[in-house]
């Protein structure tokens, strides 16, 4: 073959090194520059993430006057909590801002214009929630992470639409089955709920809980089980009586709907000691404020970035219930290290105090590399709640 042909070869041949948001496989490292390709429709590459850990932004927009970087996730992997950093205008009309290193894990990020927030424009890969758009950044390390989708079983993913009597519409539901799942067996189920502004997705495309639950079942560290992602929006977020309303309501739901909807559809265990409830921040409220007063629904529970200042009053009736240990298999409470530091912790702090001194057995964890955010969320379900559930049992 001659040296013209091979050439032409290598023209007409595709390139395997994908990345900078090709969105052909489900890679671990989708922002790093191989091919110098800008995102398709996107009118610059941003991000750029280098195998430092540095990350590059970029936006064209000539008339602007200021450009920020911003939002609590990325403030925090900097070191920056509640600040922004600003980019720096070329002759061209771009502006451009270099940060990192940064730990590898997924960073929420916005961009501040002229005092507008606004998603990174040339990013792919958008978070859709209850809230305003944001945009993912995506650090990666020497290969896939905790949290990534590996060459592994993988479980389903289903999605169920129901109608509510409680909220009189049509809702969603999200169902996790694992690898091999088998109607011939019973499973346990883990409801998991989201936080502020949250929808069922986001425990999948944000938290990563089907593929961090399909890496530990591979790597024989959990027991397999049945993961469903209800909806606990169940009253407008800026109802002026959201904090009144909202934990009834949503008691009401999984009593009348998803917990019979799952039970009817799957095969699993239908006593509290085969029910878990969990969530993070609001939902980490719902399954403390739901969960603790429905011992004849649950009796594992993982509070995640949640608690109450005024536990003693709140949940009362838990704390001096004289058989609440042998009602409870197993509660953990846990938070971000940066979290536990800050005012937004000490709600964790005081529900894990409470419990203390009512000799309630619980574990307590704080760890991780993130703040109130879907780092530390990741982390503490990857590496504390999944491993621990229904191992006593």
């Amino acid at each position: 073959m001659n040296r013209t042909c091979l050439a032409f070869l290598c023209l007409i041949m595709p390139s395997f090194a994908l990345a900078q948001q090709a969105n052909v496989n489900l890679d671990y490292n989708p922002q790093k520059n191989t091919d110098n390709l800008t995102p398709f429709s996107a009118p610059l590459i941003s991000p750029e993430v280098r195998d430092d850990m540095t990350v590059t932004f970029r936006l064209r927009a000539p008339e602007a006057k200021s450009v920020q970087l911003t939002g609590v996730a990325i403030m925090t992997g900097l070191g920056q909590s509640g600040r922004s950093v600003p980019f720096t205008k070329g002759e061209d009309g771009i502006w451009t801002l270099t940060v990192g290193p940064l730990k590898p894990d997924m960073y929420i990020y916005y961009f501040n214009v002229d005092g507008v927030q606004m998603a990174d424009p040339s990013n792919t890969i958008a978070g859709f929630t209850a809230m305003p758009p944001y945009s993912q950044l995506v650090v990666h390390g020497d290969g896939p992470a905790y949290y990534d989708a590996k060459n592994v079983p993988h479980g389903n993913v289903t999605r169920h639409v129901y109608h509510s009597g409680v909220t009189k519409g049509e809702r969603e539901l999200y169902v996790y089955t694992p690898p091999g799942y088998d109607r011939n067996k019973t499973y346990p189920v883990l409801y998991l709920v989201g936080g502020s502004g949250d929808l069922p997705s986001n425990w999948i495309y944000d938290g990563r809980a089907n593929f961090m639950m399909d890496n530990l079942l591979a790597e024989g560290k959990a027991v397999p089980m049945i993961i469903a992602i209800p909806n606990n929006q169940v009253i407008h977020r800026n109802h002026p009586q959201h904090v009144e309303l909202t934990f009834d309501l949503f008691e009401q739901e999984m009593r009348k709907h998803v917990i019979p909807l799952v039970e009817s559809e799957y095969s699993v265990i239908k006593n509290p000691k085969g029910r878990a409830i969990s969530g993070l921040s609001m939902g980490g409220r719902h399954s403390m404020f739901v969960g603790f007063r429905s011992l004849d629904l649950f009796a594992n529970f993982g509070i995640l970035s949640a608690g109450d200042t005024n536990c003693e009053t709140t949940i009362k009736s838990f704390l001096n219930d004289p058989n609440v240990n042998d009602k409870v298999d197993y509660l953990f409470v846990g938070q971000g290290t940066s979290e536990a530091k800050g005012p937004m912790g000490a709600r964790c702090t005081a529900l894990h105090d409470a419990l203390t001194n009512h000799k309630i057995e619980h574990e307590y964890y704080a760890g991780g590399n993130g703040g109130h955010d879907w780092a530390t969320w990741r982390h503490l379900l990857y590496y504390r709640f999944l491993p621990n559930l229904w191992r006593k049992n």
